[in-house]
């Protein structure tokens, strides 16, 4: 029965009806995140145990009386709290510009008339009228259809459409995939025929809300270097409190004087609190998305950027992601041969060609029938054989008892007519009614094609009398015309990408809903190593021990589905991998939260995908996962750079701050001292570190170690090792300066500006603990030189702005001075310099 029969039939729900059910259902609306406003994105930011360590450090200082520190510190976490707050509304306002699937448009009868209404309007008992290109707004069950294709890809990961049957009796509702059902499903696409639809469930109750709700039960974690710094920083914060306490009793004990004590107790506290550990991770990691979104990936999580460095496995999907979910046509088997389109054809393939197209609609939407016309076109348009001017008189599509569809032509005006026929090849062959010996032999020809990870379909024609069409389509004496190979080509950059995975170390891993032989065969293609090849079914029977073994031998897991994704993902980090998990369809996300990395696809993927990644493609190009891993190694190994240096820079500060109070000295730093270096020189030195280029060979080592602390033993040894050689030398001007007969003010201001030319070196040896500075200075880093020309310039109006002269109590120094201080703060990183090259001359 025709759509237009049935519609005519059924008058739908009345508007009134409608209106009660969307009261008593709610919107039709798939589960999303709740949308913060920037109030709570700030309340979450400024519940960071990080920034409630700076604020606390701000309200002491407030306490003390010392506003200008307190406000410099409380700047601070304005400016971090700030960066946060951008990037995630950046993110969020994004991803809600990708949100083209949430809610289609939808056509419906109510009141007997056909309405298009908003997606979200649509309730429990709605008729949906269905045609080529519609997305699919509701689940329901098919009360009518004409050879009805539908792309169910995102929730099933099969590339190929469908075909579906109407209802015939009352049937329990199945899960989406296969052929002949009569379900339909909400976020599906229609790619042809047409049919009437009774909506069963809506918003929550689809398929593709169920999938999304099972995300709420995976929470997301926090990565191990933010655990990390989170360690430091209470390690640091206790040391420099147990310190600061000792330093006021042993102070005031021996010079008689708490109020000193105390000041020198919170100048070591200040010298030892770590607050550019939290500014340098949240920058390094903020700038990083930054980055990334300029090479069109947006970072949802930004701690991910930096987790994603350290990926181990890379599992992706098949469908959409490494091939593009469009299908071309590769091979035609005609008259016992195969022949490739790539070559020119002879007329014997022109003829599975030219009745192929026969067998389908004049102007196609599904994907195989315009791959057809495609290369069709071309070769049969000159000779007159796509025959514009054919009627077609009767269409016999699909069924679940014969999935072949036919189309009669009447050729002219005769009244002479050619049915066309095509689809499954087992189902054309049984069509032509052979013999046995014969369709055995077509029979394992189309089974050679599939082996080669070809979609196959049975071509067949008859000729006919128009007045005398037959019901069945068994009745028409078909003869078989060959076999079509259609193939979903792979992304243009896709061998590539794989290939500097590989280099890099990373382990691709392809898990997928199609056909084993299909899915080998892509993998040869992306030039996947060999391997076992499991199936779901297999994989259902293994406990998760077997499955972790499985998981170490095989790359390629075939006619998998979401719960066994999930599975997969979690018996690779089980096995200690960092799991990278790529994907656009709905059937993804469960696996892509779970994954350590989630990477969604944002050109056809789904909300509910989309929202459980961590980073989203927005070019869906899988070349950019290679730059995003190459921006995660940049991103830490810079920030342990940074670390590296900050851990060195604060031993020769706390050293001047402790070392007067234990030998009886004056003073040497005062917090305003302490106060220059921490809040310009340190941040800006992390944004130089942060802008440095990526080392020579990033993507040519493995993935490093995700159980490797951040400094590892022998990186905090070094970094100690340059901290106290600082500190031995800038000691040593202050103690000489003192002996030589130079006063107070004068040897402090020697020591200070030793101190200050020493940090500007630490920063040119820590660039790279591999090239020298001679070397590393010759790759550009324009904020390098901006902070050294700012730090030059401030040193200056310090030591000759009479006003500055009295607040950081120093006396002028005259030029011989100068070069003295710059010769002892070149002669503190010397020895490391030195080592490098040691290194270098043995590496060769």
């Amino acid at each position: 029965m025709a759509t237009t029969n049935i519609t005519s039939e059924r008058s739908g729900l009345t508007r009134e009806e409608a209106r009660s059910r969307l009261w008593s259902h709610g919107y039709n609306e798939l589960p999303s995140a709740d949308k913060k406003g920037i109030l709570d994105q700030a309340k979450d930011v400024v519940r960071e145990p990080m920034l409630l360590l700076l604020l606390a450090c701000g309200a002491i200082y407030f306490l003390l009386g010392d506003r200008r520190e307190a406000l410099i510190l409380l700047g601070f976490v304005f400016v971090v709290a700030a960066i946060t707050i951008y990037q995630e509304r950046k993110t969020e306002r994004a991803l809600e510009a990708l949100r083209d699937l949430s809610s289609p448009r939808a056509l419906v009868i109510r009141d007997g008339e056909r309405v298009r209404i908003p997606g979200r309007e649509v309730v429990p008992g709605d008729l949906m009228v269905l045609g080529e290109g519609d997305r699919v707004a509701a689940d329901g069950v098919l009360l009518d259809c004409a050879n009805l294709h539908i792309d169910e890809s995102l929730l099933t990961g099969e590339s190929v459409p469908v075909s579906k049957t109407w209802c015939k009796d009352t049937l329990a509702h199945e899960r989406p995939g296969g052929d002949g059902t009569p379900f339909v499903y909400s976020g599906t696409l229609v790619v042809q025929g047409h049919a009437v639809a009774e909506v069963t469930a809506t918003a929550n109750h689809t398929e593709i809300g169920r999938i999304g709700t099972a995300l709420s039960s995976i929470p997301p974690g926090e990565t191990r270097l933010q655990k990390e710094v989170r360690a430091i920083v209470r390690t640091l914060s206790l040391a420099g409190i147990v310190l600061c306490l000792l330093v006021m009793v042993i102070y005031a004990q021996g010079r008689g004087d708490w109020l000193g004590g105390f000041l020198a107790g919170i100048t070591l506290a200040m010298a030892i609190l770590p607050e550019e550990f939290p500014v340098v991770l949240t920058i390094f990691l903020a700038l990083g998305a930054w980055r990334l979104s300029k090479s069109r990936v947006l970072t949802r999580r930004v701690p991910a950027v930096e987790t994603l460095g350290a990926a181990t496995v890379l599992c992706t999907d098949k469908t959409g992601t490494l091939t593009q979910n469009r299908m071309t046509l590769q091979e035609v088997f005609a008259a016992g041969q195969g022949y490739s389109t790539a070559s020119r054809l002879p007329d014997e393939a022109l003829k599975v060609i030219e009745v192929g197209i026969l067998a389908g609609e004049k102007d196609p939407f599904n994907p195989m029938e315009k791959a057809l016309l495609e290369v069709g076109r071309p070769w049969l348009l000159p000779l007159g054989r796509l025959h514009p001017d054919w009627t077609l008189i009767r269409e016999y599509p699909l069924s679940a008892e014969l999935k072949a569809m036919s189309m009669a032509w009447q050729t002219g005006p005769g009244g002479s007519c050619l049915v066309a026929a095509k689809g499954a090849p087992e189902d054309v062959l049984d069509l032509c009614h052979l013999a046995p010996a014969d369709e055995e032999k077509l029979s394992s020809a189309s089974v050679a094609m599939a082996s080669r990870g070809l979609r196959v379909l049975g071509v067949a024609s008859a000729s006919n009398c128009c007045g005398q069409l037959f019901l069945d389509q068994h009745e028409f004496e078909f003869s078989f015309q060959g076999f079509l190979g259609f193939a979903d080509p792979l992304r243009p950059s896709v061998q590539e990408a794989v290939a500097q995975c590989r280099s890099a170390g990373i382990r691709v891993i392809m898990i997928t809903g199609d056909h084993p032989a299909t899915a080998r065969h892509i993998a040869s293609e992306i030039g996947q190593p060999g391997g076992e090849t499991v199936t779901g079914l297999q994989l259902d029977r293994m406990d998760d021990f077997a499955l972790q073994d499985a998981v170490s031998k095989a790359n390629v897991f075939a006619r998998v589905v979401p719960e066994q994704k999930l599975r997969l993902v979690r018996a690779l980090q089980a096995r200690g991998e960092v799991v990278a998990m790529t994907g656009d369809g709905v059937n993804d996300a469960p696996a892509l939260r779970a994954a350590s990395i989630g990477i969604a696809m944002g050109g056809r993927g789904t909300d509910v995908a989309r929202e459980a990644a961590d980073l989203v493609l927005l070019d869906d190009d899988f070349k950019s996962i290679v730059e995003a891993v190459r921006v995660g190694r940049r991103i830490f190994d810079n920030i342990r750079k940074a670390m590296s240096y900050i851990l060195a820079v604060h031993v020769p500060i706390a050293g001047l701050s402790l070392l007067p109070v234990l030998m009886g000295w004056p003073l040497i730093l005062l917090p305003v001292h302490i106060a220059f270096l921490e809040l310009i020189i340190d941040p800006a030195c992390s944004v130089a570190f942060e802008a440095e280029a990526e080392e020579k060979g990033i993507m040519k080592r493995p993935p490093r170690d995700p159980d490797q602390p951040l400094l590892r033993p022998s990186a905090i040894c070094l970094s100690l090792l340059q901290g106290l050689i600082v500190l031995a030398i800038t000691s040593a001007v202050f103690y000489i300066s003192l002996r030589s007969g130079s006063e107070e003010g004068q040897a402090r201001a020697m020591t200070f500006t030793t101190l200050v030319m020493a940090n500007l070196a630490l920063i040119l040896t820590n660039r790279s603990w591999s090239a020298t500075i001679l070397d590393s200075i010759r790759t550009p880093n324009r904020a390098l030189w901006w902070i050294f020309a700012g730090t030059l310039l401030l040193m200056l109006m310090v030591l000759y702005q009479p006003f500055l002269l009295g607040i950081f109590h120093f006396e002028s120094l005259h030029p011989d001075d100068l070069g003295l201080c710059l010769l002892a703060a070149g002669l503190s990183v010397l020895w490391f310099e030195l080592l490098k090259k040691a290194r270098l001359a043995e590496s060769r």
